[in-house]
């Protein structure tokens, strides 16, 4: 079982900079892929980023790229978001998940474990 805790949201203008982190429980964490999903009002969850077990696989999407970074630091037991450049088509609450081994990470469906969600707002 894998708890996990996201926090770092909050409110910032369009330019700005945010960072998400995600801390999980379980003293099995860095065998774990992990993921930043987001949902918008309205719109269905949408994969941004996700992270391999040991940091080497990364993956991003259209729309996090060159904005975004993925980090985990397993000795904290926590993975980090660094969003740069934010533009209020980011504004959405913001999830992390982990997944075992051997699956897509970018498919939301396919993780095992979720946060509860942190707000992030990006005003114009």
């Amino acid at each position: 079982q894998v708890q996990l805790v996201e926090s770092g949201g909050g409110l910032v203008q369009a330019g700005g900079s945010l960072r998400l982190s995600c801390a999980a429980s379980g003293r099995t964490f860095s065998s774990y892929a992990m993921g930043w999903f987001r949902q918008a009002p309205g719109k269905e969850r949408e994969f941004v980023s996700a992270i391999g077990w040991s940091g080497g696989i990364i993956y991003h999407a259209d729309s996090a790229k060159g904005r975004f970074t993925i980090t985990r630091d397993n000795a904290k037991n926590t993975v980090y978001l660094q969003m740069n450049r934010l533009k209020p088509e980011d504004t959405a609450v913001y999830y992390c998940a982990a997944e075992g081994p051997g699956k897509n990470l970018t498919r939301g469906a396919e993780y095992d474990y979720w946060g509860q969600g942190t707000q992030v707002t990006v005003s114009s």
